[in-house]
C-alpha cells in the first residue's frame, strides 16, 4: 500500500516582495476573520485587504532585516528527510509539502498525492502544540481538499504531539547546549524565558487548549532541566482590536530581575520571522537596553532526532498497526473520526471509581 504524507506548515514568503507579502497577509487575516465577529464574505475580504496593507510595511522591513524567511526551505528539507527515513525503514512513502498561506498550498499537496495514486494518505502538521488556526485549520483544509477530489484513500490525521518524550528531550537538550556554549548556568542571575506564539483569547474562550499545552511544555522542560524556574510570555500580533494571550514576552523581559536572559522559542519547529526578527532583533534590543545579556535557543529544526521523531509519529499509520500502541487516541481538539493525538487521554474527564 503506497502512502502519501502531507507535511503541513504555516508558510511564509521567502523574499520581501510586496505583492507576495500582501497576498500572504490577506490569506491569514481572511482565514481568521471569525475572531472579529460575523460579517459578509465581501466585507471580510475588504477587511483582510485593509489589515494586510496596514501590516505589510513592517513585515517587509523584518524580511529585509533577516534576509528573507527560511521557513519554507527548512520545511521542505524536513519533508525530504522524513521520506528518506521512512523509506530506509522499509515503507513505500512519498511526502508532499503543504503550506497554509504560501505555495504549494495544502490543497496542492492533496492534489499531488491523488495524481500519484497513493492509497493511504496522512496529514502531519509540523506544529508541536495543537492550536485552532494552525494544526486544526491546516487539517480542515486538507480534509476539505480530499473531499473535493475524485479520490478515496484511507485517510488519517495527526494532531497534538508536544508531550512526546523524544520531542521534550530534544528541546531540553537545545537549551542545555545554549547554556554550555555560552558558559551559562540557570539561576538567579540567568533566567529562562519561554516565548510562545500568541493566540487570540477568542479561541481559548471557544475551548482551545493551546495555552494549557504551552503551560505543560514549559513545566515539563523546566523539570527536565533540573527545575531552575522560568518565565513564560507570548509573542502576540495585535493587528486588530481583539485580546491576545497574556503576558506579552516583552513585558516579561522589561520586568525581569536578572543579569542575563535565555529565550526558548516555544511553538516553533523552523527558524522564521518570529524567531529571527521578533526575538533575535526586537526582543534582544529591548533586553540589551535594560542591560540584560540576551541568548536565544536555536530551533532544533535540523536535528536528526527530530526527523526520527516525525517518522515515529507517522509509522503506525504507514505500517498499519494500532496507533494506540504508541499512545494515540481520538483527538479532542479536532472533531473528526480521522484525527488522533497524544493529548486525548489527559483531556478526558476524570472517572468516578
Amino acid at each position: 500500500m503506497s502512502t502519501g504524507i502531507a507535511v503541513l506548515n504555516f508558510g511564509e514568503p521567502s523574499e520581501p516582495d510586496r505583492d507576495a507579502v500582501v497576498d500572504y497577509l490577506e490569506r491569514i487575516f481572511l482565514a481568521n476573520m471569525e475572531i472579529e465577529g460575523e460579517t459578509t464574505p465581501e466585507a471580510a475580504r475588504e477587511r483582510a485587504h485593509s489589515l494586510a496593507e496596514r501590516r505589510v510595511p513592517a513585515l517587509i522591513e523584518e524580511y529585509e532585516a533577516i534576509g528573507g524567511s527560511p521557513l519554507n526551505a527548512h520545511a521542505e528539507t524536513q519533508a525530504e528527510r522524513l521520506e528518506s527515513e521512512l523509506v530506509a525503514r522499509g515503507h513505500d512513502v512519498t511526502t508532499y509539502n503543504g503550506f497554509q498561506f504560501t505555495e504549494p498550498f495544502v490543497e496542492d499537496a492533496a492534489t499531488a498525492a491523488a495524481e500519484d495514486g497513493v492509497s493511504n494518505f496522512v496529514g502531519l502538521p509540523l506544529y508541536p502544540l495543537c492550536g485552532p488556526s494552525t494544526t486544526v485549520q491546516a487539517l480542515e483544509d486538507l480534509s476539505g481538499a480530499v473531499d473535493d477530489l475524485d479520490w478515496s484513500p484511507e485517510y488519517h490525521e495527526i494532531t497534538g504531539w508536544h508531550t512526546h518524550s523524544a520531542y521534550l528531550r530534544l528541546r531540553a537538550d537545545a537549551i542545555r547546549n545554549t547554556l554550555e556554549q555560552n558558559g551559562l548556568e540557570l539561576g538567579t542571575d540567568t533566567r529562562l524565558v519561554f516565548s510562545a506564539h500568541g493566540t487570540p483569547q477568542y479561541y481559548l474562550e471557544e475551548g482551545s487548549r493551546y495555552a494549557q499545552y504551552v503551560d505543560e511544555y514549559a513545566e515539563i522542560v523546566n523539570r527536565m532541566l533540573g527545575d531552575p524556574g522560568y518565565e513564560l510570555g507570548y509573542q502576540n500580533h495585535e493587528n486588530r482590536d481583539v485580546e491576545w494571550t497574556e503576558p506579552d514576552v516583552e513585558s516579561i523581559v522589561e520586568t525581569l530581575d536578572a543579569e542575563r536572559v535565555v529565550v526558548d522559542p516555544v511553538s516553533f519547529m523552523h527558524e522564521q520571522s518570529e524567531t529571527l526578527s521578533e526575538l533575535d532583533l526586537e526582543l534582544r534590543e529591548e533586553a540589551e537596553e535594560r542591560g540584560l545579556g540576551f541568548f536565544r535557543v536555536p530551533v532544533p529544526y535540523d536535528d536528526e532526532r527530530f526527523i526520527e521523531l516525525l517518522a515515529d509519529l507517522v509509522e503506525p499509520f504507514v505500517a498499519d498497526f494500532d496507533p494506540e500502541y504508541y499512545g494515540f487516541q481520538s483527538c479532542t481538539c479536532r472533531d473528526s473520526p480521522n484525527a488522533m493525538c497524544l493529548n486525548a487521554r489527559r483531556n478526558e474527564p476524570a472517572r468516578n471509581e
